[in-house]
């Protein structure tokens, strides 16, 4: 085996939540180009089949599943659902998430059960779910999605749940790589920096001067650039690897 044989995930079914846009989109993209057969979740039929259209192009299996990742009940039907489907899911990408700008002294109670329950609650249903399923068969790879934002305080927009959220999300991740590594399960997390999506409005000057121009690399990224990571993180390229927080952000958290 070569060391590019490694990072080919050839044979293997990748579940990616939130997949329909920005980071999802681009990581359904890269791990259907590393081998991967696909399961689309998301909750816009019509953008799911827009992205299981692109996965079939690329010469890969792809199927959609649906569902609500707040709530217990959908979560159980939407896993056993892709299982159904795809027979098995080797790998799970935790990428769906929210992030609402308020100081914390204006942050409403549904706000904040907003973030903390797409950030922090749904992933939990789905590590649970799937997480049963490859400590069941021996082995498997989850993949969440974390942030700078559970390592740094942003500015200058003030963002106490989605910073708070994310600082979960790692800890999580190490608790349940710890817990799950001898049935043969890895855990780890991406925590990226700033990247031009939806959520992050990096060409609003207002937030130029603290995103862009106080990064080590004065720049920001683009989805794509995150595709090589998540490929990695879900490999055997990264097999001795669990309950690592890979930060991927432009040098930004080295000040």
């Amino acid at each position: 085996m070569t060391v590019l044989d490694r990072f080919d995930l050839t044979g293997r079914v990748a579940l990616v939540t939130g997949a329909t846009r920005g980071l999802g989109r681009a990581f359904v993209t890269a791990l259907a180009e590393a081998g991967a057969d696909i399961v689309v979740h998301g909750r816009d039929r019509d953008a799911v089949a827009v992205v299981v259209a692109e996965v079939e192009a690329l010469g890969r299996k792809a199927y959609a599943v649906f569902g609500d990742l707040t709530d217990r009940a959908a979560v159980d039907a939407l896993v056993a659902d892709a299982i159904g489907q795809a027979g098995a899911v080797d790998v799970l990408i935790n990428n769906a998430g929210a992030c609402i700008h308020r100081p914390a002294l204006e942050v409403p109670d549904d706000e904040w059960a907003h973030v903390i329950d797409t950030n922090v609650t749904a992933l939990w249903y789905m590590s649970q779910a799937v997480g049963a399923h490859m400590v069941e068969r021996g082995r498997g790879n989850i993949v969440n999605i974390g942030s700078i934002s559970g390592l740094i305080v942003n500015r200058p927009q003030m963002q106490p749940a989605y910073n708070a959220s994310k600082a979960a999300v790692h800890q999580l991740t190490k608790s349940l790589a710890a817990e799950w590594a001898p049935s043969g399960v890895r855990v780890n997390a991406l925590a990226p920096g700033y990247i031009k999506t939806d959520m992050s409005p990096v060409d609003e000057p207002r937030f130029q001067r603290y995103w862009i121009e106080d990064a080590p690399q004065q720049r920001y990224a683009t989805p794509d650039e995150l595709g090589p990571a998540i490929v990695f993180l879900a490999s055997d390229a990264a097999s001795f690897m669990s309950g690592t927080v890979l930060v991927v952000d432009g040098g930004y958290t080295l000040y």
